[in-house]
């Protein structure tokens, strides 16, 4: 059985433009195209996009799921036992954390104590420097950049971050009215869009043309996407796609 691209985004929750996106970059192939030049897709490619929304999941950006699922020692019975490892490991904290707002609601009613380490358990607490890790190790960002981005907003006060969130929820905005409104990633009116998230991130760092391709694989990971995705479905890769073709066109 074969399925069309409308059938296989209404099958699968993803959308036409992220599996139109998917094929431009050689991440998934349709089985093959049709005289009318539409994308027909089958088990193989199912199954296929099963292993790249796992990965998504877990918060593997899209080159690198690129680099593991086409590499010629791929499984995909491997893969999914180990997607199986990691989601239990995943449920092991959520099920920590679920206990730890039981106990502080206990404890906030007046009803338990809670010894202070408590309150933290569950969490993550080495995301952030995940993040930051993530960008020294691929070359993106020196760690020269992160302790300069520190110190360009250390003397920030609660209504300088207020203002930036809110001028950033403002440009999310029109990003998602440009989609509503079918523009391209390539107009000139998004690519004006990215210029002035290009610049909000300079407040921070200046990013050459690698590290602003990487932050874009940075947004992909899960915490990222849940803000993208609760805005507008496609706008994450709308995003990533006018941010490409900015850093290509711009940056050096």
């Amino acid at each position: 059985m074969h399925y069309t691209v409308n059938k296989l985004a209404k099958l699968s929750g993803v959308s036409v433009r992220t599996l139109h996106f998917y094929d431009e970059i050689g991440l998934l192939k349709p089985a093959y195209y049709g005289d009318n030049n539409y994308r027909y897709y089958e088990e193989e490619q199912l199954l296929m996009l099963q292993q790249i929304l796992f990965y998504r999941e877990l918060g593997f950006p899209l080159n690198e799921i690129q680099r593991i699922v086409n590499g010629n020692d791929f499984d995909k019975v491997e893969a999914l036992n180990s997607h199986k490892l990691i989601l239990k490991n995943d449920l092991d904290r959520t099920q920590a954390l679920l206990k730890t707002i039981d106990k502080t609601i206990l404890l906030l009613r007046g009803k338990t104590k809670m010894r202070n380490e408590e309150l933290f358990y569950g969490f993550d607490s080495e995301k952030q420097k995940g993040y930051e890790k993530y960008l020294v190790d691929s070359g993106k960002v020196s760690q020269e950049v992160i302790d300069q981005s520190r110190k360009n907003v250390k003397h920030w006060k609660k209504e300088d971050w207020d203002k930036f969130k809110s001028d950033g929820d403002e440009l999310h905005k029109e990003f998602v009215t440009a989609i509503e409104q079918k523009l391209s990633a390539s107009s000139p009116e998004v690519q004006k869009l990215v210029e002035r998230h290009y610049q909000a991130i300079k407040i921070f760092w200046t990013p050459t043309k690698e590290s602003y391709v990487g932050l874009g694989q940075l947004y992909q990971t899960p915490e990222f996407r849940v803000f993208y995705d609760s805005r507008h479905p496609d706008l994450l890769v709308f995003m990533i796609e006018a941010m490409m073709i900015f850093a290509a066109r711009e940056l050096s």
